[in-house]
């Protein structure tokens, strides 16, 4: 059974699966991406992945890190003169805070006593801090914590900027904007079909990353007040994909699902405790008959398809895409260190005490919009090159094409 299992591994690295992995601790040297299945001939520039981590930073009650940290990338491997070359992509980022971290951070054995701090042992509630010390049999939070920091979503997003230059090539786009902090929320009755009924410029001008004026200010003054109160705030933000064609994913088998692998990539980033395929949360009050979007015969000049006027599915049906828009919100907890500390226990005295007080932000929700946009991209490409191949970008492309030509054939889908 092990050897059958391994040998299908390596069939699906053969096929080139695309995969995105990631190193580094929160201040360690620096965050490391290493892509596989990129298909070779794409144009990547710094520039562009260094934009996507400059959003990745940048939002209203981003704490005082954000102020050392001047996120920029460099190729260590798989780009050549502008392109990429087929071959596994590495991407580092430095840790500009580590110059302050070197001792106690240091990975040799050997350290000059005095030069690392005392062991971290009161966990904070919310956190990895305890699960972690379980789990891996240990007795400093340090362990923990140096990983499980969202530092690491920069490594994230750069392999996410890497997956949206390949998806662009494609026609597809992916955007993100915040649409609740705390108690305020922006109205989202939009229909869920178009992404033209988004203000993309505003959501960028926002400090909070949400195209509401009226709400944006509101979210900026709650976070004031979270401040203020030694506390911090959660939220919710949406990620819209949009150009893709139906087919991706698929309904055969449980790892196939677009829809699962979409939510478990939303899930995965750090603080995220729920994530919604577009109005879903809303479609389970509702019957059937207001909830399905119904299918319509089309027509524009000669051309005939059947398509959907509305998007309750929100762009995913039976674990695969339907050429709609995919709109996906995630649920983000608020930051669990807090500066009014919690109550916690002293995992090597047990005595109660208050919680560790790191050095946190009061909200990451705009941010973590930037992570989300990182992380749909990842999976989308990931489906684009699982189902018509990556050897080259050409190649890809052109099988994109032929697919998607045969659907307008069919009358089963218009590329728009």
């Amino acid at each position: 059974m092990q050897r059958r299992r391994r040998r299908r591994c390596r069939k699906e690295g053969l096929l080139g699966r695309l995969r995105v992995t990631t190193a580094g601790e929160s201040h360690g040297p620096g965050e490391v991406c290493i892509l596989e299945g990129i298909p070779a001939g794409l144009e990547l520039e710094a520039s562009a992945i260094d934009r996507d981590l400059a959003r990745r930073q940048t939002g209203y009650g981003r704490g005082e890190r954000q102020k050392i940290e001047l996120d920029r990338c460099r190729f260590a491997a798989g780009v050549r003169r502008g392109r990429t070359m087929g071959t596994p992509i590495c991407i580092i980022v430095e840790n500009r805070d580590h110059a302050n971290w070197r001792q106690s951070m240091a990975p040799e054995k050997e350290v000059e006593v005095g030069d690392i701090p005392s062991p971290l042992t009161v966990p904070r509630p919310g956190h990895a801090d305890l699960v972690g010390l379980a789990k891996h049999g240990l007795n400093d939070i340090r362990d923990v914590l140096e990983r499980a920091s969202a530092r690491e979503t920069v490594a994230r997003v750069a392999g996410g900027s890497v997956c949206r230059a390949l998806l662009a090539e494609l026609g597809v786009s992916i955007r993100g904007r915040v649409t609740r902090i705390g108690s305020v929320a922006i109205h989202t009755d939009i229909g869920w079909a178009s992404p033209d009924s988004v203000d993309w410029d505003a959501v960028e001008a926002s400090p909070v990353g949400c195209d509401d004026p009226v709400a944006g200010a509101a979210m900026c003054e709650a976070v004031d007040r979270a401040r203020t109160d030694g506390d911090s705030l959660g939220g919710v933000f949406e990620v819209w994909c949009w150009g893709v064609c139906p087919g991706l994913g698929g309904y055969a088998t449980v790892d196939q699902r677009l829809d699962g692998r979409l939510v478990g990539a939303l899930g995965s980033i750090p603080a995220v405790k729920g994530v919604e395929i577009g109005p879903a949360f809303e479609n389970a009050t509702l019957p059937g008959s207001r909830v399905h979007d119904p299918l319509t015969l089309q027509m524009n000049g000669k051309t005939t398809w059947i398509g959907r006027e509305t998007n309750r599915a929100g762009g995913l049906e039976g674990g695969c895409s339907t050429g709609m828009p995919i709109v996906l919100s995630a649920a983000m907890k608020p930051i669990p260190t807090l500066t009014k500390a919690l109550p916690s226990v002293d995992v090597v005295t047990l005595e109660p005490t208050d919680a560790h007080v790191e050095r946190s932000d009061v909200t990451a929700v705009p941010s973590a919009r930037v992570v989300g946009e990182a992380m749909v991209a990842q999976i989308v490409a990931a489906a684009y090159v699982e189902k018509f191949g990556g050897d080259s970008l050409g190649s890809l492309k052109a099988a994109v094409l032929s697919y998607e030509a045969d659907l307008e054939e069919r009358g089963l889908w218009r590329c728009s």
